[in-house]
């Protein structure tokens, strides 16, 4: 009994090691691993745009697979060159239009002063003093060339998976020549593949259809730059639950600064609200169903652990990263009690 118990306590010990272990590498590493991660989830996008123009009917013919990924690949890289040309126009822009809205700011303030009582309205104007927008607006710029730099990275990596992928099948027999355990880690690795590609594919349908929606609610309404606001609730959609309130946030609070009364920031705030909700408590869940079959609170508690280990990168990436986690530990008899606590019903598909 004591010799059980002992095998216990240097198991749960050393199960303790290795998570403490794999903290410390996903810090001290992230970044060298960020741009891997990031470089697999495009591979994944690119995989899934691929299969969807393979499926697409053309009488009794489909596209071969490598005209697909030849499509999939110019569309990505297309969306890429509008997102950057669209990024330095508006921040051009901005800088530009800085002045005015710090001027509507001043203008708000007063007002909201009237109608607290102060006989005074807060001294905003040696605050803004010490403020240039125009400096903020181009050191915004300088970041954003650095992450193009970086993506450079990104993209290599994604290219160096492309040429690697027809190979995968050849090195998992060289790596498991028994059939039975190479059966199993292809099991393992599909449903890892399918469950992904799914979440990034059904993701990405439905943040393309809010960031146009919403783009369409600020166009109407004359908010300023509404293609780049568009752009980016698209981008935030990608982040469980803070992402959609920050995406209705933000271009609201743009609408309050620009315009002299405030019936444009309400009519943002419920116009976008209501896409919001729409699309991602009652579109969402249709189109993904069970198939990530993650819980919601661990979909909270997961933004906030990667998020505080990888940053923005880590909140735009912890759903994937944990179905990946809950494939892993299903696959091992001593952890799939925590692939069943991970999971959303307790339901956890056989190895």
């Amino acid at each position: 009994m004591s010799e059980q118990v002992s095998a216990k306590a240097v198991a749960f010990a050393s199960s303790i090691i290795v998570v403490a272990l794999t903290f410390v590498l996903l810090i001290q590493g992230r970044d060298l691993l960020i741009p891997i991660a990031v470089a697999v989830m495009i591979w994944y996008l690119l995989n899934a745009l691929a299969r969807a123009f393979h499926l697409i009917p053309l009488g009794s013919y489909h596209l071969p697979n490598w005209i697909a990924m030849t499509l999939a690949i110019i569309t990505v890289l297309v969306g890429l060159g509008l997102i950057a040309e669209l990024i330095s126009d508006n921040i051009a822009q901005v800088s530009a239009a800085a002045p005015g809205y710090q001027a509507n700011i001043e203008i708000l303030i007063a007002k909201a002063s009237d109608l607290a009582g102060f006989s005074q309205p807060p001294d905003i104007t040696s605050v803004f003093g010490q403020i240039d927008l125009r400096s903020l607006a181009a050191r915004f710029g300088s970041a954003a060339a650095g992450f193009a730099g970086s993506f450079g990275i990104v993209l290599i990596y994604v290219l160096f998976l492309l040429f690697e992928q027809k190979g995968f099948d050849k090195k998992l027999r060289a790596l498991f020549p028994d059939s039975d355990h190479r059966g199993e880690m292809r099991g393992l690795l599909h449903r890892m593949q399918e469950q992904i590609q799914t979440y990034v594919a059904i993701k990405t349908m439905t943040s393309v259809l809010t960031g146009l929606i919403s783009y369409g609610v600020l166009k109407a309404v004359g908010v300023d730059f509404a293609e780049f606001w568009g752009f980016i609730i698209f981008l935030l959609n990608y982040i469980p639950t803070v992402g959609s309130l920050l995406g209705i946030i933000f271009p609201a609070l743009l609408a309050l600064v620009q315009f002299p009364t405030p019936v444009e920031f309400f009519i943002v705030l419920g116009g976008i609200g209501v896409v919001q909700f729409l699309i991602g408590n009652v579109l969402e869940p249709r189109l993904t169903g069970s198939s990530l079959n993650i819980s919601p609170l661990v979909v909270i508690l997961s933004l906030a652990l990667w998020g505080s280990i990888w940053g923005i990168v880590g909140m735009f990436l912890c759903v994937p990263l944990t179905v990946i986690a809950m494939i892993i530990f299903s696959y091992f008899e001593r952890t799939r009690p925590i692939a069943i606590l991970l999971s959303g019903d307790g339901k956890i598909e056989p190895r």
